[in-house]
């Protein structure tokens, strides 16, 4: 994935203030969890044991609640890696993944890797937000 910096200056409040949001002791805990350090993908489930193992007191339902904001405010990206299988990515830029199916990991690919042409046309009334490819990968 890189060492791509995700939030520098280690203030994760002002971050979280930034985009409209409450600061609470939970959400500047799991901001801090997720920020801090370099980019990377989580699920709710390993966010939740990060969470438990750093003594940051927050419930599976309060991880996932958070998840969901942080990406409704665009701190976060998610991934669908499956039909039950949500990654959280806290590189926002437009990017792809490989997915290591038998390892159940999200991959950034390289820049450039591929390239998308001939669209097609959105329906009436709607416009294509963004296009998202994740490759799955299994063992030889």
């Amino acid at each position: 994935m890189g060492n791509k910096m995700v939030i520098a200056d280690k203030n994760v409040e002002l971050k979280i203030r930034a985009v409209g949001l409450k600061p609470t002791r939970q959400r500047i805990g799991l901001a801090r969890l997720l920020f801090i350090g370099c980019a990377r993908h989580v699920t709710a489930d390993e966010l939740f044991a990060e969470a438990s193992e750093s003594g940051v007191p927050v419930s599976l339902a309060t991880v996932y609640n958070t998840l969901r904001q942080f990406v409704d405010v665009g701190l976060l990206r998610e991934v669908l890696a499956g039909p039950e299988r949500s990654y959280f990515d806290t590189d926002v830029s437009h990017h792809h993944h490989f997915f290591h199916v038998d390892e159940n990991r999200l991959e950034d690919l390289p820049p450039g890797s591929i390239s998308i042409d001939d669209l097609p046309n959105a329906p009436a009334g709607s416009k294509i937000e963004r296009v998202d490819v994740v490759v799955r990968l299994t063992r030889k």
